[in-house]
């Protein structure tokens, strides 16, 4: 992967760092997400939620029981993007198929992966309900929910520093890959005027254009429903304060962090943190209103977790052994993951009605 970047370079001269972020993530065959290398779990590179437990699938499950009952029992749809090893589809459907069949009946669940790799290992795991999609695009009629899990700190972004004027990062090579500034696009500097941001000299942050590209996607292509976004990532005022100017770009490795993405080129994970402003702000525009938002913990909390594990341990031997693994899990579920990570909910064309996952607590 680091000969194909080091060659485009040659040929064409420094890349922006989206540029070289897309390729070392994306690149057929060869990126992280695009070979057959496992990313996700104790063998891979980093966990989520749903790698923990199946309660986070079963209260998203909740959620969208919710949602189905707004939407008055019609036939829906739950498109997910990036389902990763299928867990989280797994889990939500083993919920509704246990807990509530009518609803399970009238579903059907579409999941868009653009991983080849991780397609056919969803398809190995997940036998029902399940068509597999290209882009949401190719998904007609969509009334229902729409699901994001770790998806957005994923899209490739530009890196920018404030020096007299805003300068973008480029990534050229000599004898190891560096870094060289040009001075922003109009794009870049549209970004930070929209959101009413005026960042200090000196301050260095991501820029995650394609995240608006997105959203216009699922406000065209949602007919009537919502939009569930959970990362890791915080609103504009938090996301721009002073201990925040080398901005949030993080590598995961082996379950070790690093902030060096010119190392392990196509075998580590690349993220930056998501700014859930931004996504407001191209929602709003695109007649896809924000709901509300909160972390996890209280997400998770909201919609009961606390007494399905409960009886779920019930039925389980209650020996210390069980116990430790129950509260490890808590720990990074609703501490550790679930005041880092939050959600935000967005609704096009629904009537206006309190969601149980957004109560406060």
């Amino acid at each position: 992967m680091s000969d194909i970047i080091i060659q485009r370079i040659n040929e064409e001269g420094p890349i922006s760092f989206r540029d070289f972020m897309e390729m070392a993530l994306y690149y057929p065959d060869l990126g992280y997400y695009t070979s057959s290398e496992n990313k996700i779990g104790v063998d891979g590179d980093f966990y989520t939620s749903a790698n923990l437990t199946d309660a986070f699938g079963a209260m998203i499950a909740r959620q969208i029981e919710e949602i189905w009952q707004i939407l008055e029992r019609i036939p829906i749809k739950i498109v997910e993007y990036g389902a990763g090893t299928g867990l989280l589809c797994h889990d939500i459907l083993a919920y509704l198929k246990a807990n509530n069949y009518e609803l399970y009946n009238v579903l059907s669940y579409c999941i868009i992966e653009k991983s080849p790799g991780m397609q056919e290992r969803e398809k190995m795991f997940l036998k029902e309900k399940v068509t597999w999609y290209n882009s949401i695009h190719d998904i007609s009629q969509i009334n229902g929910c729409i699901l994001c899990n770790e998806l957005v700190d994923n899209f490739s972004v530009h890196q920018v520093i404030m020096q007299e004027q805003l300068m973008e990062v480029f990534v050229d090579y000599s004898d190891g890959f560096i870094e060289v500034l040009k001075p922003a696009d109009k794009e870049l500097i549209d970004y930070f005027a929209v959101l009413n941001i005026e960042l200090p000299r000196g301050f260095r942050t991501e820029v995650n254009l394609e995240a608006q590209s997105w959203i216009e996607e699922i406000a065209q292509s949602l007919n009537k429903g919502y939009l569930i976004t959970i990362d890791y990532g915080d609103i504009s005022s938090e996301l721009y304060k002073k201990y925040r100017s080398s901005g949030t770009l993080l590598c995961y490795y082996k379950h070790h962090k690093n902030n060096n993405p010119y190392q392990f080129i196509g075998e580590q994970d690349i993220t930056a943190h998501t700014n859930f402003s931004a996504l407001i702000n191209w929602g709003n525009i695109n007649n896809l209103n924000c709901t509300g938002m909160t972390n996890q913990a209280s997400f998770l909390l909201s919609l009961g977790i606390k007494d399905y594990q409960n009886k779920t341990f019930l039925n389980v031997k209650k020996d210390a052994s069980n116990a430790i693994i129950e509260s490890n899990l808590n720990y990074r579920l609703l501490i550790d993951m679930g005041l880092k990570f939050k959600v935000l909910i967005q609704e096009k064309n629904v009537p206006k009605h309190p969601l149980s996952g957004l109560k406060k607590i």
